[in-house]
C-alpha cells in the first residue's frame, strides 16, 4: 500500500459528519494549479490527539462526540504514515495527530480524489502493502 505523501502541504478544507467521517483536503502547486483535492473517509473508530497529548477516542455516527474534529479545519498536513496492515497515521502543522487502525470486519478508511493514489483499506487490512 501506498503511503499518501501527496497529502503533505495540504490543508483541511472541510469536515463532514453522517455514518462516516469525511476530511477534505485541498492544495495548489506554486503556480495556483490545484496539486490535490482529496478526501479521507473514515467508517471505524479512531483517535484524535492534540498537541498537549489529550487523546479522544472518536466514532463516526456519534454526533456532538465528533466535535474535536472542527479543530482540523484550516490545518496543514506534515506528516503521513502507513503502517502495519493499513494503519494511518496523519500529523498536522498544530501538533493534533489522527490515527485510524484497521478494522477486522469493516472498511476503515479510504482515501480518494485528484493528484492522489487511491487507497482503500478494507476488513482486516492490507496485507499486499507496497513501500
Amino acid at each position: 500500500m501506498k503511503v499518501p505523501a501527496e497529502l503533505v502541504g495540504a490543508r483541511v478544507t472541510g469536515t463532514a459528519f453522517d455514518h462516516r467521517v469525511r476530511i477534505s483536503f485541498t492544495d495548489h502547486s506554486p503556480d495556483g494549479r490545484i496539486r490535490v483535492d482529496g478526501e479521507l473517509v473514515i467508517e471505524t473508530p479512531f483517535t484524535l490527539t492534540d498537541a498537549s497529548g489529550h487523546q479522544a477516542l472518536l466514532t463516526p455516527a456519534i454526533g456532538t462526540s465528533l466535535a474535536p474534529l472542527l479543530g482540523l479545519f484550516a490545518g496543514v498536513v506534515t506528516e503521513t504514515e502507513v503502517t502495519g496492515q493499513g494503519a494511518l497515521s496523519l500529523g498536522f502543522n498544530d501538533g493534533t495527530r489522527l490515527h485510524v487502525k484497521p478494522d477486522p470486519d469493516y472498511e476503515s478508511w479510504n482515501l480518494t480524489g485528484a493528484g492522489i493514489d487511491p487507497i482503500l483499506v478494507g476488513p482486516g487490512g492490507e496485507t499486499d502493502r507496497q513501500h
